[in-house]
């Protein structure tokens, strides 16, 4: 008990008086838990219980979802998606399950002396705080879950199966993509046809000797236009598989004078020599940050700029990063002319575009 007299310590280091005298607590009422091991192993019990019941709707769902499709229908039920419902009442019922469980145990079993303290500014004295610590770890031995290896054993396995499905539901995203992050349409070509690098928009071929010293140009594979040319069903180069096929082929091209280019090394440890025509170099046009499509030149220096986090790429230096977040160098496209006199793509790259991934390999190219 205390008085409007007494005082609270400040963490300044002076005194607070107490506002209100504290009225005091009602005589402490003991639960029949307290009292009686036989209703407090039961009241255990029932904990567990909760819990287990929880790590059943767990089990119910990732049943569901491997089970039921998504056009399943319960007609029972007005028509409604027998997949949407088993997975929203197994999840909701686990959930509530632990919720209950816990609630439970907080109220038969956990510890329950009253506390009253007066509030205190944000930064607490020392002393307050090591009281509070001490409280914390009182709390925990006073819960019991260190000599309740059923509630707590029970408890971790409820919460531990909760984790799957998220996990399964990542398989929604989409399919995994296999291999197909480490190939291009450009790969498409042949010996005796191979894939003309065109201009995006216009799909023109593009005549080595039409380009000067310092032109910059945005390309695409020349089978987005003229499938037929390459053997290919037109209906692999139409509505969304074209935007993928662009996402991941977009290329550029720029001219420079031949002694400029440091030719670097490919994933063989070869030279990239005959990989340019005449000081024409092809690179891909998305940044290996984050994905970002590139086309700031800086003619002089011959660097590639990424407009959405600065990295900057050297294009005589085998595409290498001279600055910014990227950690890889840009995928170069060996490139060479056909007998009509038209840019054209030797093969594919020999790494995958675009920005890492874990599955990726890399070679060191210097």
């Amino acid at each position: 008990m205390t008085d409007a007299h007494d005082t609270h310590s400040d963490p300044s280091g002076g005194e607070l008086a107490i506002p209100i005298a504290d009225p005091g607590l009602p005589e402490h009422q003991w639960r029949p838990t307290d009292v009686d091991p036989a209703k407090e192993k039961r009241a255990e019990r029932q904990v567990a219980t909760l819990f287990g019941l929880s790590a059943l709707a767990t089990i119910g769902f990732l049943v569901s979802y491997f089970t039921l499709d998504v056009g399943d229908d319960w007609t029972l039920i007005g028509n409604k998606g027998a997949s949407t419902i088993a997975l929203g009442v197994c999840l909701g019922l686990a959930l509530l399950f632990i919720g209950v469980g816990i609630i439970h145990w907080a109220r038969k079993l956990m510890a329950d002396h009253e506390m009253v303290e007066l509030r205190h500014p944000a930064k607490s004295a020392d002393e307050d705080r090591e009281v509070a610590v001490q409280a914390l770890n009182d709390g925990i031995a006073e819960s019991g879950i260190g000599r309740r290896p059923l509630i707590r054993n029970s408890l971790l396995g409820a919460v531990g199966l909760l984790g799957l499905p998220a996990v399964v539901l990542l398989r929604d995203l989409g399919p995994l993509p296999g291999d197909k992050l480490y190939h291009t349409i450009w790969g498409s070509g042949t010996k005796e046809k191979p894939m003309r690098i065109v201009r995006d928009g216009i799909w023109t071929p593009i005549l080595a000797s039409d380009l000067e010293i310092g032109d910059l140009v945005n390309c695409q594979p020349d089978a987005l236009h003229n499938p037929e040319r390459y053997d290919m069903d037109p209906t692999e180069v139409e509505g969304v598989n074209a935007q993928v096929i662009k996402s991941k082929a977009s290329l550029v091209l720029l001219r420079m004078n031949p002694g400029d280019i440091k030719p670097g090394k490919d994933a063989q440890g070869k030279s990239r020599e005959n990989w340019s025509v005449n000081g024409i170099v092809a690179y891909s046009k998305i940044c290996t940050h984050v994905g970002c499509p590139i086309s700031l030149n800086e003619r002089t220096t011959h660097h590639l700029l990424c407009p959405c986090h600065q990295s900057t790429f050297d294009l005589a230096d085998s595409g290498k990063v001279v600055f910014g977040p990227a950690g890889r160098p840009l995928p170069q496209l060996p490139i060479a002319v056909d007998d009509e006199g038209y840019l054209v793509a030797q093969r594919d790259f020999d790494e995958p575009v675009g920005p890492s991934f874990w599955e990726r390999d890399y070679y060191d190219r210097w």
